[in-house]
Order: C-alpha cells, then sequence, then structure tokens
C-alpha cells in the first residue's frame, strides 16, 4: 500500500472511534502545551534580561558602573559631564564611547505643599494604557512631545497631602526647580503599582526632568567597548579612579556590575528552573503515551476481522504494522501540534504577570527549537508507544484469523 493510502487509512480509522482518539489526544496535547508554556516564559525572561542588561549590538561589549548615593532622598547625582571627561582623558584608548545613562524609575525629592518629601518617580516616554485614573486626566502624547509640565500622582499621596483625590488635581509639586502642575489622580491597580514594592507615587515627562541641568547628570554610565577588550578590567579600574575622583566620591559608593556574569549565573539558574518543571511535565507525557498504547491495543484486537481481510487480499505484514504505527503517531502528532498552539498562547498570556521590578516588561518567547521539540517529542511518542501494538497486529497469522 503506498504511504498516502495508509494516511488516507489512519484516518478513516481513528474517525471511527472519534471519543477515543480525542480524549487519548487531549492527554498528548496538556503535556506538550506545560512544557511549552515553560519554556517560553522561561525563554521571555531570559531574553527580555539580556534585551536590557546584555549586549545590544554584535562587535561590542557594553559595562555599566553605578552610583549609590548615602542618603537615599539626596538629588546629587554620581556622574556628571565633568566626570564623564576625566574618564574619557585617562582611559579614553581603552574603550569605544562613555555615556551617562538616565533611569525611567528614581528616587528623589520634591516639594509638595510647603514640605520637601522623599517619593518614587516615574519619567513617562509614551502614554501609559493600564491606569485606574481617579480623578482628572491621564498624561498625554501630546504632553510628552511638547515637554509640558505636568504630573500624576497616586491616590494614596493626594489623599494625604491635599485630602481627596479632586483636590489635588489643579495643584503643583515641584522637583529640580521645575514645577509640575498635577492634571490626574491614579489609583490601585495601575500600572504605576508594579515599579517597586509600593508602587510610584509621582509620574511626570521623562524628556522635561531630563531636560536643561539634567540631561548632563546620572547615577549610572555606559561605557561601550570593542569585542575583544578586556571590558571587565577595564571598567574595574574606571570604578577605583571614581572612588578617589569621582564628583561625589564623599557622598556616596561608584561600583561596577558585571552584567554578563550576572545574565549567564541567572540564564542557567532559570534553565534549571525550566528543565525541573519540564521534567515533570514529561511524566504526564509518559501517562499518555502509555493511554496511546492501550488505546492502540484495544484497536488491534477488536479489528482482528479487518486485519484477516487485509491479509487474505495481499497486504503484507509490513503494511499492516505501518498502518497502525501512522495511526498512533497521528494521534500524537495532532495532540502535540494543538498543545503547541495552546502552551504557546498561555505563555503569552501568562509572561506579563511576571514583574522582576523596575518596570521590566515580560513577554514570552516561543521559538523554532520549541515548535521543533513539540513536533518531535509528539511524533517519538507515537513512535515509542505504537511499535509494540503495531507489531502485534503484523503478527497476526491469517490461517489462526479464519479459524
Amino acid at each position: 500500500m503506498k504511504f498516502i493510502e495508509l494516511l488516507r487509512t489512519a484516518f478513516q480509522s481513528l474517525k471511527t472511534n472519534r471519543k477515543r482518539s480525542f480524549l487519548t489526544i487531549i492527554g498528548i496535547m496538556i503535556g506538550i502545551a506545560a512544557v511549552i508554556t515553560i519554556l517560553g516564559m522561561g525563554d521571555g525572561v531570559k531574553k527580555t534580561m539580556y534585551d536590557k542588561f546584555g549586549n545590544s549590538k554584535q562587535g561590542q561589549q557594553t559595562t555599566e558602573i553605578g552610583y549609590s548615593s548615602v542618603d537615599m532622598g539626596s538629588t546629587v547625582h554620581g556622574f556628571t559631564e565633568e566626570d564623564i571627561a576625566n574618564i574619557r582623558t585617562e582611559f579614553g584608548s581603552e574603550f569605544k564611547d562613555v555615556k551617562i545613562e538616565h533611569d525611567s524609575l528614581i528616587n528623589s525629592k520634591m516639594t509638595i505643599g510647603d514640605e520637601e518629601k522623599s517619593v518614587s518617580i516615574n519619567l513617562e516616554k509614551k502614554p501609559e494604557k493600564s491606569i485606574n485614573l481617579i480623578a482628572g486626566r491621564e498624561i498625554t502624547k501630546q504632553d510628552l512631545q511638547m515637554k509640558e509640565p505636568v504630573a500624576m500622582i497616586k491616590e494614596s499621596l493626594a489623599k494625604k497631602e491635599f485630602g481627596t483625590a479632586q483636590n489635588a488635581v489643579g495643584t503643583s509639586i515641584s522637583s529640580n526647580e521645575t514645577t509640575y502642575r498635577i492634571i490626574g489622580v491614579y489609583g490601585g491597580g495601575s500600572k504605576y503599582d508594579q515599579y517597586g514594592t509600593k508602587g510610584t507615587d509621582v509620574v511626570v515627562p521623562y524628556k522635561l526632568y531630563y531636560d536643561g541641568q539634567n540631561a548632563n547628570e546620572g547615577d549610572v554610565i555606559k561605557l561601550t567597548f570593542p569585542q575583544d577588550a578586556p571590558a571587565s578590567k577595564v571598567s574595574k579600574k574606571i570604578a577605583k579612579y571614581l572612588e578617589k575622583n569621582g564628583s561625589a566620591m564623599n557622598k556616596g559608593t561608584y561600583t561596577y556590575y558585571d552584567m554578563e556574569k550576572e545574565l549567564k549565573a541567572f540564564s542557567s539558574q532559570i534553565n534549571m528552573i525550566t528543565g525541573f518543571i519540564s521534567l515533570i511535565a514529561a511524566i504526564s507525557l509518559f501517562i499518555a503515551g502509555i493511554g496511546v498504547m492501550n488505546m492502540m491495543y484495544i484497536s488491534v484486537s477488536e479489528r482482528t476481522q479487518e486485519i484477516g481481510i487485509r491479509l487474505a487480499v495481499g497486504a503484507t505484514p509490513t503494511n499492516i504494522m505501518l498502518q497502525f504505527l501512522i495511526e498512533a503517531m497521528v494521534l500524537t502528532v495532532t495532540g502535540g501540534l494543538i498543545g503547541f498552539v495552546l502552551g504557546a498562547g498561555l505563555s503569552h498570556l501568562l509572561a506579563p504577570l511576571l514583574s522582576l521590578g523596575g518596570g521590566i516588561k515580560i513577554k514570552a518567547h516561543v521559538t523554532l527549537n520549541a515548535f521543533l521539540l513539540a513536533f518531535g517529542v509528539s511524533s517519538a511518542v507515537g513512535l515509542i508507544f505504537g511499535i509494540l501494538p503495531a507489531r502485534q497486529a503484523a503478527n497476526n497469522n491469517l490461517i489462526d484469523i479464519l479459524r
């Protein structure tokens, strides 16, 4: 029999027992979906971290040196244009570029009412969609582009300082000689609640906050090196130089973080976790494989007469074995493909629920390798657990069947 004919016969046989086939497919589907969901989320976390902290371009390396102030509410920054100029003078031949990096989430002091308070500030680059607006309006795209001095504050802060959320709208707060007009108040459940343990207190435009003097100051510098340069060694030298010569050396500490080393360790931990959970999920695949074998044994015993007729009209034992083996593989591959689609969908739904702090948004990352894994594993399950029932069908003796 030709392969196409065997495939068509397999589908017809499975359609005859739709409920039994469907229940068998579900077992494979659940196992594959669980594995793909875990892999998609794990790969998504790793990709997000590498995109944010790793080397973004091929052919170069990037490192960062951070500054931590002794006073958490201090407005003094660790790096100025003077520090950048000094670094270029002392180490300019050892790297390609150095620049001040600006965070989107900072802790700083703002004047609210008549008092200066330490608050967490989210610097908005684009309008946020997930906002639980209590009063006023949101910061718009036009506000951001035009650097309008507007702000939104958290409901708890508004009630504490102004009595009610509505009273806060229209008042002003100030920071770094810039006065912001409060245009809105947001409550719990907003996207800003994911930043830090208590959420963000104030939201202001990113471009406006880092305009003027603030654009030339910061607490992190980013160094870019050629691919073959000793980036870690040079970065440590620069950090030690800043400890003795930095503009804020007496008010905090300068620290070099080997992000590549940290990312590799983090990636290794994620791989161990996803591998362990995937191993647990694989147990369900083994159980589903037993279900496939059981179904095929029942099918062989129920179709003894069909097997005898096929042998009588010229089918070879190999044809019989291939027919039942294909039936098993059709079941498992179908379950595997459905499971892949389900797992990919679940990973994209669940990944955003993960929070790494600092406003880092996690997105699932389902790769071609994940698809090949789903297809390959489901095919292997059909082949392994279908071979014994298929051989039993092929070993049926025509004389014994006729008796």
